[in-house]
């Protein structure tokens, strides 16, 4: 007969009662089982009962207690109510850091998405574009149309940045050589595909396309308000008739050691012609003449702005902008000349309804070229000149057959005195505004005393013509000498 006292068994062999004793008078383990089952007993009991457990199924459970995996609370949300909450969140890094939660999270913020800039044109072709951003409305294919040569990828040479995209190129090469742009029949598939998938599109860029793929864009995308066509010709612009609703409209004809492609009179007639609802128009590299902007001054009569940037049209065309009537702002950006041959005052004309003339970057070298700018522009009331060339007393005092000025920006105009200054300022008598920044003729001591009440009558006055006293002001205003003087405190021995 077998005995089951504790004295009797074997002490090398300890009995399980004696383990369960020992393990029951550790309180933190029996805390942590309590616990556990509290938690289980609250969670709902959605899932079938579990049969019993068996004395060895509660010996494991004892030895490795099983832990709970807390439950996604936001999957009892709705994804519209969770787009509508992703969609208020302001800054943009935190949208994107939401991607990375879950693969609903990141299918719900591809909704939210409506810009897209494509690096890679199989990103496009092959769908996964419409898949992660199905409801976009910009769409930039500039970047994903360019290919570049193995020697682009290595590691050595120079980095080019442009607006086109950023090339490494060599001590011995070209960019027009080594950049490669994809076949036009390539961009055309990729824009009817495009326009196929996204039939809400509002704004295109592209590059290096025929007229076929910009009607193909035009008969699905009914709703397009802005187009930016680089690489652009002639024969493109036969395309840009079906898009009779656009607003804004941009043509980049040559950029320098990238490519080049010709816009004369007879593109920029076909454009004023199919077009006629635009709002704001924009030339950078572009021929033509006196018969192309007149074509764009009679049929474009919405058009309230006007932009040249680095322009080659031939001479006299600059009487024809007499001819938009309605035009408001007239800009000059990055170009050589204004008009080299003008016409006759007489014969010039103006433009009833311009308000702002801004000229960047732009060699004002020409005396008479610049009066005829100013007899065109002579009822505008902010006027803006910004790292201008040439721009002298001489040339400056043509600005003063503008009489309804009120605001004045002059801006890196190194050769401007302050008696150049003066004697166009005080002519106009509605200045309200007037800014003067790095210019490093203007002097505080010549400042004359008709010129001091003048600046203490205006609304609006900033005067940092030296270039030291503009980058003292901008350090004042961000307060960087007291922060450091802060944080060296802490470091005083």
């Amino acid at each position: 007969m077998s005995s089951c006292s504790i004295e009797n068994q074997n002490p090398n062999h300890p009995s399980p009662l004696h383990s369960t004793n020992r393990w029951l008078n550790n309180d933190l383990a029996l805390n942590h089982v309590i616990c556990t089952a509290l938690r289980r007993r609250s969670l709902p009991n959605n899932h079938q009962q579990t049969p019993p457990a068996t004395a060895a199924t509660k010996t494991l459970a004892y030895d490795s207690p099983k832990t709970i995996v807390p439950k996604d609370f936001t999957s009892l949300i709705s994804d519209e109510i969770l787009i509508r909450i992703l969609s208020k969140l302001p800054e943009k890094s935190q949208r994107n850091s939401n991607s990375l939660v879950s693969k609903r999270w990141l299918n719900l913020q591809g909704r939210l998405v409506r810009s897209v800039r494509v690096l890679d044109w199989d990103f496009l072709i092959s769908g996964r574009m419409f898949f992660r951003f199905p409801n976009v409305t910009h769409v930039d294919l500039v970047h994903g149309t360019l290919v570049c040569n193995s020697s682009s990828n290595s590691n050595y040479g120079m980095l080019v940045n442009h607006e086109i995209g950023s090339f490494r190129i060599g001590p011995d090469e070209y960019l027009q050589d080594d950049c490669v742009l994809l076949p036009v029949d390539e961009v055309d598939f990729g824009l009817k595909v495009l326009a196929s998938v996204y039939p809400n599109l509002i704004q295109l860029v592209v590059v290096n396309c025929s007229e076929i793929g910009l009607l193909s864009v035009a008969e699905e995308c009914l709703a397009m308000q802005e187009l930016v066509l680089h690489q652009c010709n002639d024969n493109v612009l036969v395309g840009i008739a079906a898009f009779s609703d656009l607003k804004i409209l941009k043509l980049v004809g040559v950029v320098d050691g990238f490519y080049k492609s010709l816009v004369s009179d007879r593109g920029l007639t076909i454009l004023a012609q199919g077009c006629k609802r635009l709002v704001k128009l924009e030339l950078q590299g572009c021929e033509g003449g006196y018969e192309g902007i007149k074509a764009v001054g009679e049929c474009c009569q919405m058009l309230e702005e006007l932009m040249f940037c680095d322009h080659r049209m031939d001479d006299g065309w600059l009487s024809a902008l007499s001819y938009c009537e309605s035009l408001r702002t007239l800009k000059f950006v990055s170009c050589k000349g204004i008009d080299r041959c003008c016409e006759l005052d007489e014969h010039l004309g103006f433009c009833p309804m311009l308000e702002r003339l801004h000229l960047e970057r732009c060699q004002l070298r020409d005396k008479q070229t610049v009066r005829a700018l100013f007899l065109v522009c002579q009822t505008v009331e902010e006027v803006v000149f910004k790292n201008c060339w040439g721009f002298n007393d001489a040339i400056f005092f043509n600005a003063s057959l503008c009489r309804r000025v009120k605001l004045v920006s002059i801006e890196g105009c190194s050769r401007l005195t302050t008696q150049g200054l003066e004697a166009v300022v005080l002519s106009w008598k509605e200045l309200e505004s007037l800014k003067v920044i790095s210019c490093k003729n203007i002097k505080d001591d010549d400042v004359t005393p008709m010129l001091s009440v003048l600046f203490s009558d205006l609304k609006d006055f900033k005067w940092c013509p030296g270039n030291s006293s503009y980058l003292s002001t901008r350090l004042a205003s961000s307060n960087m000498g007291k922060r450091g003087a802060k944080f060296f405190k802490k470091f005083q021995i």
